[in-house]
């Protein structure tokens, strides 16, 4: 009788363990493989939740589908369809590393009950640091001193060699929102002259902190900037918002800086200004595709730096982004509030 109690109680005290050690499951893209969270970040996820590599949850969705309960999306590593939203009945949220959600189809994921969070803030300093990186780089044509100390026939600096000052000149941020913001802080103390294009006006004193003046017209903009940086959301209205037109109003020493997002260039138009040379230079973090094809006609300008999407790059940056993307899915789970809810 004794022997059969212990063996009762251990039964039950086993199970209540493996209750209580149960961690909630997420799916995700196999941590390491190409395009996934870094496998240096595994222990942050793992400490709160089991993880579901997608590859496994394809081979066998009858063992896992109702176990999900959050997906994990750092950018276009896995497409959040409507076959996916259907195999995943206890689905409460997609969960993206980064500010941008244009990869998700968020009215067809609200559609299912699921909500989608992103992970503002915390990229707004890494994003800010590429902007005045590339326009630093343009400018003093830093990559092109790298391949003259590398490739040089000759210790003679050619003429094609002299960059442009950014102390003193003028910067002309289209969109003036937190990283915007950080930027114009930034080039405060290089003695930039800072215009900026917003669909809201900044306060006077923020304005006055930065020594910010407000262009009602972005077409004003655009004429008196030595340098253009865009920093806008992607969304419909934004699409394409920078096109032939506006490059045509562009000062013809001018530099254009990208690290919003691709599409919001028309990417012909340029190449078509650069051709032209209707202005001096263009330094991108941001593509469409990302990365570019090879025999893209942008990478074959000197003066023009592509990169591929490495705004939020760097080992702090990531570490506080995957941070923030357990601290919305326990939020969630647990409380059933998403601090950093995005909403269609």
């Amino acid at each position: 009788m004794t022997v059969i109690r212990f063996q009762g109680i251990h039964r039950l005290l086993s199970t209540v363990t493996r209750v209580v050690m149960e961690k909630p499951c997420i799916l995700t893209k196999t941590l390491g493989a190409p395009g996934s969270i870094y496998k240096c970040f595994e222990p942050c996820i793992d400490k709160h939740f089991t993880i579901i590599p997608y590859e496994r949850f394809v081979q066998r969705k009858q063992d896992f589908a109702a176990k999900i309960q959050a997906v994990f999306s750092w950018g276009p590593n896995i497409n959040v369809d409507r076959d996916l939203l259907q195999s995943l009945p206890n689905l409460k949220a997609v969960i993206n590393g980064g500010v941008g959600v244009d990869h998700l189809d968020i009215p067809l994921i609200n559609s299912f009950g699921v909500k989608v969070s992103n992970t503002p803030h915390v990229v707004d300093n890494a994003t800010a640091d590429i902007g005045m990186g590339l326009m630093l780089a343009s400018a003093r044509k830093i990559i092109e001193g790298q391949h003259f100390s590398q490739f040089r026939e000759s210790d003679d600096f050619p003429e094609s060699t002299m960059g442009t000052d950014v102390s003193g000149a003028t910067l002309g941020i289209i969109g003036m929102g937190r990283i915007g913001y950080k930027i114009a802080k930034r080039a405060q103390g290089f003695d930039m002259k800072i215009l900026y294009h917003n669909r809201n006006q900044r306060p006077e004193s923020e304005e006055r902190a930065v020594g910010a003046t407000y262009c009602a017209r972005m077409n004003e903009l655009l004429q008196r900037s030595d340098f253009v940086m865009v920093v806008v959301n992607l969304s419909p209205q934004t699409h394409k918002l920078i096109s032939a037109k506006e490059f045509a109003m562009m000062k013809p020493n001018s530099t254009f800086i990208n690290i919003s997002r691709g599409l919001v260039v028309d990417q012909d138009a340029l190449v078509d200004a650069l051709q032209k040379k209707m202005i001096r230079a263009a330094a991108l973090d941001v593509t469409y595709p990302e990365p570019l094809p090879r025999d893209h006609p942008l990478l074959s300008f000197p003066n023009v730096i592509v990169m591929p999407h490495l705004g939020t790059h760097t080992m702090e940056t990531s570490q506080l982004m995957v941070e923030r993307m357990v601290t919305n899915a326990l939020a969630i789970l647990n409380e059933g509030q998403l601090p950093d809810e995005v909403k269609a």
